[in-house]
């Protein structure tokens, strides 16, 4: 039981923490120590049985989730993987959750639990064994992030940029990817260059999460549509449960989308969007890989560098989980290891 990782399961439905605790209790690497209810009986046990990562339900009795969320990473924070629904609201509370601090979250099925539910049980033990090693930090929330702030940033991290259609920017991420991408994105000055992003995400929460960004920053964030042109001051974010890919007519870049079988367990990949940059655009890309589990996107990053592209990877300390960087560095895919915060001033400076 010592290698175990120690999981408590927190959740409203006596069906679904029945489910989830038979089934996580399978995997050889999993020991579920316990389950909750609520917020308030989870408050206990994490003080008695000292898990190591919680699984939480977003839409809680008694406490709300988000609230509960808050209080654990300002005064015990722990590894927290989110058990969503697929619907706009779960969404949306998912998006906050990443927001204050859940490493990840797997999406719910919303009909039929008993019966579906267990589809999601070999991600979401996947997604317990590789958090477990996460080193949460306590947050302190301020009460003013709002859109000023977010607008002062903009002014003082804007600087001028050529104006090209030629010039693409890949961006790959995962765990951890919600939250840097929108640091690196609400950065960009509204004549930033065409922006490629894969977040590993499934359908319905990468709309709400470039809708998300599309308010908080100074060029266009939306959810990619097959055939959408490649602009400067646009960032397209490939839909869940697609692969993006980018293609080229004359002087015309574009985007495609299709639903051919997930590469390394995952559609979108950031591998398939990687390689069809290089592909299409070489020598005028830069390729960005952030945080996230496992190594997709790190061969694709060595193509678009020997392709011509300038390539960077974000550092281990800023750096949720340092798994897609790290592989991408072990292969010598990136030209240069850089820090969150300075991602944007460095893509901004390639291609300047």
């Amino acid at each position: 039981m010592a290698n175990k990782v120690k999981v408590l399961i927190v959740d409203d439905s006596a069906v679904v923490r029945k489910i989830l605790s038979t089934g996580l209790s399978k995997d050889q690497g999993i020991e579920v120590v316990g389950t909750a209810a609520d917020p308030f009986i989870a408050r206990d046990k994490i003080i008695n049985l000292m898990p190591d990562v919680i699984t939480l339900d977003v839409e809680m009795p008694r406490m709300d989730g988000i609230s509960f969320l808050q209080r654990l990473m300002t005064y015990h924070p722990l590894p927290v993987i989110m058990v969503s629904s697929l619907t706009q609201a779960g969404c949306e509370t998912t998006l906050k959750a990443l927001e204050v601090g859940a490493l990840d979250f797997v999406a719910k099925p919303s009909l039929d639990v008993s019966q579906t539910l267990n589809e999601i049980v070999t991600e979401l033990a996947e997604k317990i064994k590789e958090s477990a090693s996460v080193k949460v930090k306590k947050k302190e929330y301020a009460k003013n992030t709002n859109r000023k702030d977010v607008n002062i940033r903009r002014t003082q991290s804007s600087h001028a940029l050529i104006n090209s259609t030629h010039k693409i920017v890949a961006i790959g991420a995962s765990t951890g990817g919600t939250e840097a991408l929108k640091e690196v994105l609400v950065q960009m000055p509204p004549d930033a260059p065409g922006i490629l992003i894969v977040q590993h995400m499934p359908q319905l929460f990468t709309k709400s999460f470039a809708d998300r960004l599309n308010s908080l920053c100074s060029i266009e964030v939306r959810e990619a549509k097959d055939g959408d042109s490649i602009i400067p001051g646009l960032a397209l974010i490939a839909p869940g449960n697609y692969h993006m890919e980018l293609r080229r007519n004359g002087s015309r870049y574009y985007i495609t989308t299709n639903q051919a079988p997930p590469i390394r367990r995952h559609r979108p990949s950031v591998e398939v969007l990687f390689e069809s940059v290089a592909k299409y655009a070489g020598a005028n890309a830069v390729g960005v890989i952030m945080t996230g589990m496992g190594d997709d996107g790190a061969k694709g990053l060595l193509k678009m560098k020997e392709s011509g592209a300038k390539t960077i990877a974000q550092d281990e300390d800023s750096c949720v989980v340092f798994g897609m960087p790290k592989e991408a560095i072990k292969l010598g895919a990136a030209d240069t290891v850089v820090p969150l915060n300075k991602i944007t001033p460095s893509v901004l400076s390639l291609l300047s």
